[in-house]
């Protein structure tokens, strides 16, 4: 009886450390940076929006039509775009 708790638990033993060597080969998962995961959205056809900037504060200054043109969306500009995705973990 007590040969046969000492075998199950040495098992029990051998199946928990046998989880862990497999995740030994493998290399750690890339974290995405925060910072471009709250400021950047990737549209269907894999391009990158961006909110534009300058529409925060220090708006009595500013025309209602550069305001109007500050709060839609535009695309990433193809020479940001390699940066953004390699921060955003992307191809």
């Amino acid at each position: 009886m007590h040969l046969t708790l000492l075998f199950m638990s040495f098992l029990t033993f051998l199946t928990k450390n046998n989880k862990q060597d497999k995740n030994e080969g493998e290399m750690p998962k890339m974290k995405t940076k925060s910072s471009a995961k709250k400021r950047f959205k990737v549209t269907g056809t894999g391009k990158i929006k961006r909110k534009h900037a300058f529409k925060s504060h220090i708006l009595t200054k500013k025309s209602k039509k550069r305001k109007l043109k500050l709060t839609h969306d535009t695309l990433v500009h193809k020479s940001d775009e390699a940066n953004i995705k390699q921060q955003l973990n992307l191809k």
